[in-house]
């Protein structure tokens, strides 16, 4: 049995399929970790899929090549020949072929493929989500744990629950099949690290995973990158929110329409970080409205430019139907701006007092919420200063990178 102490600098093997530094809750999540964990003096190695997760210069990258289906440069190109050469590959062209999204899996197969002559060289792997075989062979090897942001269940159930159409109801359950390997593979691991007590609750209920078996591990807010710019003046009526994804898990439909509510009386403006897809629903959606002069989409923009956005926002809407942690609600508190959020999954866990609550999927209230911070600006920058300090003391990932170290010193001291 290892009994490692807590002064041992580790090897850290960091797993991560899709790993987008610019967009979604996973890449932030291994960037900034790998990068404090580096810091607190481990070894760290990301073995990571597309795209590039943009590191630390100190932490290690291996990217495994893939057939990289989902590149929207290149979206669900026919691969060649010689690369079906590869088993793995032909499994995840037919799985892509016939709707699936075989990524996690193959992605898991390819990570043990490469950690195979190589287990020697790593105190714990840390698993970012894939709970694939391919995780469950190498924890067999080397001491494992795995990150469950929140359980992929709830995606599913909404997008299902989204659509009318009963062919696009079994394209959603087709999509989704990999969920019964996660679960399967989640029940098999020793620890599970999660990012919240709502995550907890859910992944227990949906993966039937005893609640000792989890280390709550709250997401850190790059402070390095999201803070107030006090010389840049707010703009009255100006809102900006983070996601631009047509996907009814992240609300931007309930906010859309609360701006249409909002319009008819006051003058607002949202900036929507990111660009919708072509022949979105959500463009539509605003043609409809009939609000496309109150709705201005930034495109792929760098930190310093994201964070100048959030220095002219009058607050900071975070429309979410459910999150299992809430990195939007953090950076734009980070940035002192005032934050009107649902009480989806964990945000309030994340917002607290500092912020307005209001209802999922209630566009009523979020033009409510809107107009009080509107014709509130004192009430509204008091919630910018506290969201702020609350971030400072409860949200960093210094912080993250300390307990998740000390949930690794748990798995390694159980492994035999």
């Amino acid at each position: 049995m290892l009994s490692p102490s807590k002064e041992k600098r580790l090897r850290i093997g960091m797993i991560s399929y899709r790993s987008n530094p610019h967009c979604g809750g996973q890449g932030v999540y291994v960037r900034n970790l790998s990068r404090e964990m580096s810091r607190l003096g481990h070894a760290v190695e990301v073995i990571a899929g597309p795209p590039d997760p943009l590191l630390d210069k100190d932490v290690k990258l291996t990217m495994l090549p893939c057939l990289d289906l989902y590149n929207p440069n290149d979206l669900f190109r026919i691969p060649t020949l010689p690369e079906l050469v590869d088993p793995i590959n032909l499994l995840e062209w037919l799985g892509v072929a016939t709707m699936g999204f075989p990524e996690p899996m193959t992605f898991g197969m390819r990570a043990l493929r490469y950690l195979r002559d190589r287990f020697h060289q790593y105190d714990i792997i840390h698993d970012n989500q894939s709970l694939s075989y391919g995780i469950w062979a190498i924890s067999k090897f080397v001491p494992t744990i795995a990150t469950i942001h929140h359980p992929i269940t709830v995606d599913r159930d909404i997008d299902i629950k989204s659509v009318r159409s009963p062919f696009k109801k079994l394209k959603h359950l087709r999509w989704y099949s990999f969920i019964g390997m996660q679960k399967r593979i989640a029940t098999k691991l020793g620890r599970i690290i999660t990012v919240s007590e709502c995550a907890r609750a859910d992944i227990r209920r949906d993966f039937n995973i005893p609640e000792e078996r989890f280390n709550i591990v709250p997401n850190g807010i790059n402070t390095d990158v999201f803070y107030p710019i006090p010389e840049i003046k707010r703009e009255p009526g100006r809102l900006i929110v983070t996601n631009s994804a047509d996907t009814p898990l992240k609300g931007l439909y309930y906010l859309l329409k609360a701006v249409a509510i909002v319009s008819r009386t006051h003058p607002i403006r949202l900036i929507v970080i990111g660009a919708p897809k072509k022949d979105s629903g959500i463009v539509k959606l605003i043609t409809r409205l009939g609000i496309g002069k109150h709705v201005r989409f930034t495109g792929r923009i760098d930190d310093r430019e994201f964070v100048r956005q959030y220095a002219r926002a009058s607050m900071a809407v975070v429309p979410s139907v459910y999150e299992g942690f809430g990195l939007p609600a953090g950076e734009a508190m980070a940035c002192g701006v005032p934050v009107i959020s649902t009480t989806g999954g964990a945000l309030p866990e994340v917002v607290g007092d500092a912020g307005l609550l209001v209802p999922p999927a209630d566009e009523e209230a979020l033009a409510r919420a809107i107009l009080c911070l509107m014709e509130n600006p004192e009430h509204a920058a008091e919630l910018g200063r506290a969201g702020y300090r609350r971030v400072q003391e409860n949200f960093t990932w210094r912080r993250a990178a300390e307990k998740t170290i000390a949930a690794y010193q748990e798995v390694m001291g159980d492994y035999c």
